[in-house]
């Protein structure tokens, strides 16, 4: 099965034979779980800004049933192994999934193919729940809980309601941006959980025992980011894995033995082209500890003498992190004489609740001050090349680079911007509904915060931008429409400030198409060269 662009779900037999739709052609579908005896899928439908949890036939000629509603947004329903209950995860606004949510449990009645009672397992405005799943033996519901300053993985015995907490004080529960993500799973013995473990942007796999609790860490050393665990009945362990050398492969862990099953990129190892990762950290100005991940220039064909430039790379989100992975983005950069440093400011995840909190409020400011003062620290440890520092991000990231040219001018020698905020009262009305009241977290709430909004939109203080700057926009954006760049843009034009703007047609919040890639890398490229490379007549202060 699988939810199509049109918004439909499908169903795709393994051997011969036509894919089928399996429900009416309006909405959209998310996060199909097929039933263990296979006559049906309960999935997630969107339709005219409702979200409702929902469940069809497999054979898609009745129309689908609404097994929950009510909740702003569900994710991630699974099934108990006899088909006789359903769990899921629920929220409502103003929150985001990993501020606050609700785990739900339902009795499921195949007859009548209806819940016909529900029970409120864990979660609220301030706990957050993520991806339950029932044991294979059907005695325990186990899922990902955040009620402090780290995560819980928590079993409950469904004979009598206890909870259990078997893993205590890690970083477990990512941010949930997408539907289907999936970081723990039950060994099929149902005896014990595998789960993943964020540890300061590295991702490790563990086993814990059930009974005694014991943590097994795995023999998967080689990577540095894994993703999307999943256990077969014989107890193998596939997995998405990469590292800065590996590009994203799925692997097959049996044992203690790895076997590679698929990949289609080239693998760096022992080429010469890849980086090695170094974890920095510094002390910003307000006696805060941050962190990144520092990546020198790497070249088999070529060395250089003096400080490399550096470009400050600054993710998106902005809750999320720079993982420690394979990125063609960093690479294309490294290759070609650049340090790169990837900035995971106060509010990213994985560094603990307080950390990830601390943007509250402060979206404009901390991202921003983190990321100069990430430079800063560079240039300090001789690492980077005051004369030739860049600012780079995208989307949210994108709205720290603008702010960086705005607020420390002639710090950064340019600064490379994608899809980026430049006005917080337009984004606040017209993102999609996810985000509806995202802003209400980072920045505060209209008309209340209306000064922060103005202050720390880079739209009204455009005309301050004097350093290079290119941007790059998709025109299909929903998320940042391109009103938000073309606005400064027009600043820039007035203003005869050196600047590069690429619109590409049919792109969204992200580019996909192989000539927009292209097209991309080869401007940035050229108007790095123009305006760093070869020109050295302002440092960072």
């Amino acid at each position: 099965m699988f939810a199509d662009r049109d918004g439909r779900l499908y169903f795709a037999p393994y051997t011969f034979g036509p894919i089928r739709p399996l429900t009416p052609g309006f909405g959209s579908c998310a996060s199909p779980a097929l039933s263990p005896d296979e006559s049906g899928v309960a999935f997630v439908h969107t339709y005219e800004g409702r979200d409702v949890l929902a469940y069809t036939r497999l054979e898609g000629e009745v129309w689908p049933k609404i097994l929950a509603c009510g909740a702003d947004f569900y994710m991630q329903p699974c099934w108990s192994p006899d088909g006789r209950a359903l769990a899921w995860v629920e929220w409502k606004h103003p929150n985001m999934p990993w501020d606050g949510s609700r785990l739900v449990a339902a009795e499921f009645d195949p007859d009548i193919e209806t819940p016909v009672s529900l029970w409120f397992v864990d979660g609220s405005a301030e706990v957050a729940t993520f991806q339950p799943v029932f044991s294979p033996d059907g005695n325990y519901l186990a899922y990902l809980r955040n009620r402090g300053e780290w995560d819980e993985l928590v079993v409950v015995d469904l004979a009598n309601g206890e909870q259990h907490e078997l893993v205590k004080d890690r970083s477990m529960l990512p941010p949930a941006w997408v539907q289907g993500m999936r970081t723990i799973a039950w060994a099929p013995s149902s005896d014990g959980l595998y789960f993943l473990e964020n540890q300061q942007a590295r991702t490790r796999l563990n086993k814990v025992e059930l009974a005694s609790g014991q943590i097994t860490p795995l023999p998967t050393e080689q990577f540095t980011h894994i993703e999307q665990i999943s256990v077969s009945p014989e107890g193998e362990v596939a997995l998405i894995a990469q590292s800065p050398e590996l590009p994203p492969e799925i692997w097959r862990l049996q044992g203690n033995t790895l076997q590679l099953v698929a990949s289609n990129q080239p693998n760096l190892a022992e080429t010469g082209w890849a980086p090695q990762p170094q974890p920095v950290s510094w002390q910003s100005s307000d006696g805060a500890t941050v962190y990144g991940t520092y990546y020198a220039p790497t070249s088999p064909n070529c060395t250089a003498e003096g400080l490399p430039p550096l470009i400050v790379y600054v993710h998106g989100g902005p809750t999320s992190q720079v993982s420690v992975g394979f990125s063609l983005d960093r690479l294309f950069f490294t290759s070609r004489g650049y340090a790169f440093l990837e900035v995971n400011y106060r509010g990213s995840t994985g560094f603990g609740r307080a950390y990830r909190e601390a943007l509250r409020h402060n979206w404009g400011r901390l991202d921003l001050q983190d990321t100069v003062e990430g430079a800063q620290a560079m240039v300090a440890l001789g690492l980077a090349d005051p004369r030739k520092l860049v600012v780079k991000g995208g989307s949210a990231g994108g709205f720290t680079v603008l702010n960086a040219l705005i607020h420390y001018p002639g710090f950064f020698k340019a600064g490379l911007c994608s899809y980026g905020v430049s006005n917080l009262f337009t984004l606040a009305m017209d993102t999609h509904k996810f985000e509806a009241h995202y802003n209400d977290f980072l920045v505060g709430k209209l008309p209340e915060a209306a000064e922060r909004f103005q202050e720390w939109s880079p739209e009204y203080h455009a005309d301050q931008i004097r350093d290079p700057l290119a941007i790059f926009q998709g025109s299909a954006d929903k998320v940042v429409p391109p009103e938000q760049s073309e606005r400064i843009v027009e600043r820039l034009r007035a203003n005869r400030v050196p600047h590069v703007y690429r619109l590409y047609e049919g792109e969204g919040h992200g580019f996909r198409k192989a000539e927009t890639l292209v097209d991309y890398y080869q401007t940035a490229e050229r108007f790095l060269r123009e305006h760093v490379i070869y020109n050295v007549s302002k440092g960072a202060s």
